[in-house]
Parts: structure tokens; C-alpha cells; sequence
């Protein structure tokens, strides 16, 4: 079962909104949001809360191809989040998250004792190609007591 599939089976909101896995690497993840009228919003396009968790879940995605394997030394969690929409988005929407840090790094300071901090990166895009939506999302390795 790939990291998608597992994802789509075990996250009530990614199953909720029937989110798409496309990609899921270490060095990006890719997510689809579907056109669904029930999550629309009042300019017939898909709800910023939608969108929102669209990203939040590329974001996520990505995290746990970088650090799955830390799983038993530490937990990932999102620290901050910042949404900025930048045009009307209709139809099916696609988030694409990319790391802002080499996970190397990270790592590096996880093995230090430290609690790292590493952004994430997210675009969303409409069919046409244009970015509707950017996300900025900080996470942290929490270390396990």
C-alpha cells in the first residue's frame, strides 16, 4: 500500500473531501481536490476550508515521506499555517508541497537532542495552471519522551 493509499484510508477529512494522492515523495507531494458542488463556496468554486485542507494534506504528505522512518523517535506536527488565495479557483484544484529545508538538515538537528523546525511549501493550481492559492506551513519534529 503506498503512502497515499494509506492516507486516503486512515484520514477521516482526506476521505471526507475524496482527496487524490498523485505524488507522495520526499521531494514533493501532489494532491487533488475534485469538483464537488457540495463543497462550494458562494462564487461556485471549491470552499477555502477545502482548499485549506487540500494543502494542509499535500503538506502532510510530504512530512511523512521525509520522516516516516523517525516515527519512533518523533512525532511531526504543523506549527504555524498561512493561506494566502490569490485567484478565484474553480473546478478541480491540485496542491503541489515541496520541503524548504534538505531533510539532512533536519535530521541532523533531531539527532542533536534538538526539536527542528522546517517549512513547507504549498501551491494550488486550477486546471488552467494558474496558482489560486499559497500556502506557507511550519512543522517541527517533536522528539518522543
Amino acid at each position: 500500500m503506498s503512502l497515499g493509499e494509506l492516507l486516503a484510508a486512515t484520514v477521516p477529512m482526506v476521505k471526507t473531501l475524496n482527496l487524490e494522492y498523485l505524488e507522495t515523495t520526499p521531494e514533493r507531494a501532489v494532491l487533488r481536490l475534485p469538483d464537488q458542488p457540495e463543497y462550494h463556496n458562494h462564487v461556485q468554486g471549491p470552499h477555502a476550508g477545502a482548499m485549506f485542507t487540500l494543502a494542509e494534506s499535500a503538506s502532510g504528505a510530504i512530512v511523512l515521506a521525509a520522516f516516516g522512518d523517525q516515527l519512533s523517535r518523533a512525532v511531526p506536527l504543523p506549527v504555524t499555517a498561512r493561506i494566502d488565495f490569490k485567484k478565484i479557483a474553480r473546478g478541480v484544484v491540485t496542491a503541489t508541497a515541496v520541503l524548504g529545508r534538505p531533510v539532512a538538515d533536519v535530521l541532523k538537528e533531531l539527532d542533536a537532542g534538538e526539536r527542528p523546525e522546517f517549512a513547507v511549501k504549498v501551491a494550488i493550481t486550477r486546471e488552467d495552471g494558474a496558482v489560486t492559492g499559497e500556502m506557507d506551513i511550519l512543522w517541527t519534529l517533536r522528539p518522543n519522551s
